[in-house]
């Protein structure tokens, strides 16, 4: 297939996720827009408020919302952080065609990565347009790693700062995990003897050095930063709460397995196609993909052996898993490649029934619009009467959310 026919699809996979701007709220997707309302109405830009309670959470996507919605209208606040969430989710897709072709100095391989990474299950139907921060904190993350690589390898210090300031802005806009997968990803570098002698000179040091720094200063900048803190440090821990032996021994099997399917059809096929032909394919003979398959499995052990934690928390390393399938699909030739193509027009062909048809009378006739009639009814009955809100349901912010715009 042509490299025209892969940006046209890539096109196509992209413009899927514009009816995702119709919906009504779904799931807890309120709470960025309620907060960024009540810290507009406060005045407050470090502290992110949800009903009036400090959330302790870290504001970056917060600060996107707020000058965009305060521009066009807070009544668009729900599509402007979709937007963004969009946004993000191509960002993402569009660094990993640049790593790939970094990397493998093939611009059509790089276009079929990012073709493939659209168009992956979890990214395509839902994770891609779902309006939470994680695809945002992914696109840092993934943007952080992959900057580092490429500095490393072709020792270029200006693309290093551009790292630091991707994980800078990723710890902003979420939670210290930033930096384990900034840190993990750098110590499977550092096993290469060139790229050691680039990370460990002078001026390498003291960029990281500088990078740290802007998490100290952000904890003793804001109000409450020790807290803040503190309670990121806590969540990490709260994931190795054990839930017993049984349930444990099954997330273990289950959790490669879901991430797999979620990553379809890109991962199941490279999959299959390493199999048939793994003797040819072997990872040991390539360093690129060594260093991939490093980065990937010690950025998800934490994730596979912690007792608590669901897949969102891989997304940051999903560009990485499927630059590793894609590699393998590539290599296996044209038929490889074709058998992947109608398994990615079929996808876009099913989310088109289902961002049309399915889920459009889903939310009018059970779940979405009932949100906003109810808001309405409220505002109605309430006659412009201050309202007290305690419910954080996803449907108790879903109504609030309407009241508020």
């Amino acid at each position: 297939m042509t490299q025209k026919k892969y940006r046209l699809l890539l096109a196509l996979a992209a413009l899927s996720f514009v009816p995702a701007l119709s919906y009504f709220y779904v799931g807890e997707e309120a709470i960025f827009p309620i907060s960024s309302m009540e810290m507009w109405q406060r005045g407050e830009w470090f502290r992110q408020y949800l009903y009036g309670i400090n959330l302790q959470h870290n504001p970056l996507f917060n600060w996107l919302i707020i000058p965009l919605s305060a521009l066009v209208g807070w009544e668009y606040v729900l599509v402007i952080t979709r937007v963004l969430t969009i946004g993000a989710t191509l960002g993402s897709s569009l660094v990993l065609a640049w790593l790939a072709t970094r990397l493998f100095h093939e611009r059509s391989f790089g276009i079929f990565a990012a073709l493939a990474y659209l168009c992956a299950a979890d990214i395509l139907f839902y994770r891609g347009w779902l309006s939470y921060v994680d695809p945002l904190f992914a696109l840092f993350i993934f943007a952080a790693i992959s900057t580092l690589w490429v500095a490393a390898r072709e020792q270029r210090t200006l693309l290093l700062l551009v790292s630091a300031l991707a994980i800078s802005f990723a710890f902003l806009s979420k939670a210290l995990t930033a930096y384990i997968f900034y840190g993990a990803s750098m110590l499977v570098l550092l096993f290469d003897a060139r790229h050691r002698a680039f990370l460990l000179r002078g001026s390498s040091l003291l960029i990281h050095g500088l990078t740290l720094s802007i998490l100290f200063a952000w904890h003793a900048m804001i109000p409450g930063g020790g807290a803040q803190g503190e309670r990121m440090l806590l969540e990490i821990l709260h994931k190795l709460d054990f839930p017993g032996f049984a349930d444990y021994l099954i997330r273990l099997l289950v959790y490669p397995v879901e991430n797999l399917l979620r990553l379809a059809p890109i991962a199941p096929l490279a999959l299959y196609f390493w199999v048939r032909n793994r003797k040819v394919l072997a990872v040991r003979k390539q360093p690129i993909l060594m260093v991939a398959c490093g980065i990937a499995l010690l950025n998800v052990l934490p994730y596979w052996l912690s007792p608590q934690g669901g897949s969102r928390y891989l997304l940051p390393i999903f560009p990485i898993f499927v630059l590793i399938a894609s590699s393998v699909v590539w290599q296996c030739g044209d038929a490889a490649r074709e058998t992947l193509r109608k398994w990615i027009i079929g996808a876009l062909a099913f989310k088109l029934v289902l961002a049309l048809g399915v889920f459009p009378y889903y939310q009018d006739h059970y779940r979405g619009r009932n949100y906003r009639e109810a808001a309405a009814d409220i505002v109605a009955q309430t006659n412009g009467n201050p309202l007290y809100v305690t419910d954080v349901t996803a449907a108790g912010l879903s109504v609030t959310a309407y009241i508020n715009q």
